[in-house]
């Protein structure tokens, strides 16, 4: 029973880790906004 208890607490480890992760980058990474043009080849 101890290594279920250490199987799952690892597991929520990582899905802390994971959620600090995508948390950290949606709050402090900021977006780029500005124009795009492309060239299409008129082939």
């Amino acid at each position: 029973m101890p290594t279920l208890f250490r199987f799952i607490f690892i597991l929520a480890l990582l899905a802390a880790i994971a959620y600090g992760a995508m948390f950290a980058l949606a709050t402090f990474v900021e977006p780029n906004y500005g124009e795009m043009s492309v060239r299409v080849p008129l082939d």
